[in-house]
């Protein structure tokens, strides 16, 4: 690089694309305020960009065409130069790479498990029969229906706080949200909130993913500096593990993994949509054969009828 290339680059501002919802912004400035003092004395702008997902938000996810229903536009930003960096929620983040983008880095993982939220309902166990969940989410709707068949769960969609205020609109009795977003916006403390433990999560819940473009060495080494080794171990596991599967978001899988010393533990679960057939399997491995415990863990539920469960419908 001449010195004339670094002088630009150093008054250019490097600039971080992301969804436009509360929470999205949230993650966006949480990223922005570690990126500061290393990219000092560049400025750190955020850029708010549409996604599919946010311009559909009556029609239920499952309805959107495809993958990447957060996260295409952003991605196209960034390839278009219009961003330098994208920063997603890595479990809308599909686990197939986009040509001319790379996973540059994820910073520390967050909460990864699920909650229930009612405003009368202290736990899932005190809901009366019949009861009224909503969930925007084929996983949890598939593992509440298999621990309990005698509730009713039906779609929600919006950002938290719509959901929240529906919950109370629409006489809902309770809502199962990611504990992670609840939590970056200080939410909830009007309702009761229990962690699911029994829940298995989204792949990657809880955990951010920072793209930049492959051929931008400069921002790719500034954002590698975020980069959490524990949860990035874990998170490509879990993403392995949904690869082998031939899953995404539409489909009733949840992943769940814990580091144990120099061990890497992973729990996968595949559903019928409606929560009649569950298979689980579990497994551990040394943290440096993340991806192939993943991969062994998806045969196994392979081997056990999961493709029947993924085609299903």
């Amino acid at each position: 690089m001449t010195l004339k290339e670094a002088y630009l680059l150093e008054m250019s501002p490097l600039r971080i694309g992301t969804r436009g919802s509360r929470l999205a912004l949230w993650q966006a400035n949480f990223v922005a305020d570690l990126l500061r003092p290393l990219a000092a004395p560049r400025a750190v702008e955020i850029i708010e960009i549409q996604t599919a997902g946010d311009q559909a938000r009556d029609q239920p996810l499952t309805e959107i065409a495809g993958d990447g229903v957060f996260t295409k536009e952003v991605e196209r930003a960034v390839l278009a130069g219009k961003a330098d960096v994208a920063v997603h929620s890595l479990k809308d983040l599909p686990t197939l790479a986009v040509e001319g983008l790379v996973l540059a880095a994820v910073p520390p993982r967050g909460p990864v498990h699920d909650v229930l939220v009612s405003r009368e309902h202290r736990s899932f166990d005190d809901l009366p029969p019949g009861a009224t969940i909503a969930t925007s989410s084929p996983r949890r709707r598939a593992q509440v229906l298999y621990r309990r068949p005698d509730l009713h769960v039906v779609p929600i969609r919006g950002n938290v706080e719509t959901r929240l205020k529906k919950l109370t609109e629409e006489n809902l009795d309770a809502l199962i949200l990611a504990k992670a977003g609840l939590e970056r916006l200080g939410l909830g403390r009007d309702f009761f909130i229990e962690t699911l433990d029994w829940m298995l999560p989204a792949v990657g819940q809880g955990a951010l993913g920072l793209e930049s473009r492959t051929d931008d060495e400069t921002t790719r080494e500034l954002l590698q500096k975020l980069e959490d080794r524990p949860t990035r171990l874990a998170v490509d596991a879990e993403r392995a593990f949904l690869q082998a599967l031939g899953g995404g978001c539409s489909v009733p899988i949840g992943v769940i993994t814990r580091i144990d010393g120099k061990t890497l533990h992973l729990r996968g679960v595949v559903s019928s949509p409606g929560g009649g057939l569950h298979l689980e399997s579990a497994a551990a491995a040394d943290l440096a054969e993340n991806e192939i415990l993943g991969n062994a863990v998806a045969q196994e539920l392979l081997d056990k009828g999961a493709r029947q469960l993924l085609t299903s419908g």
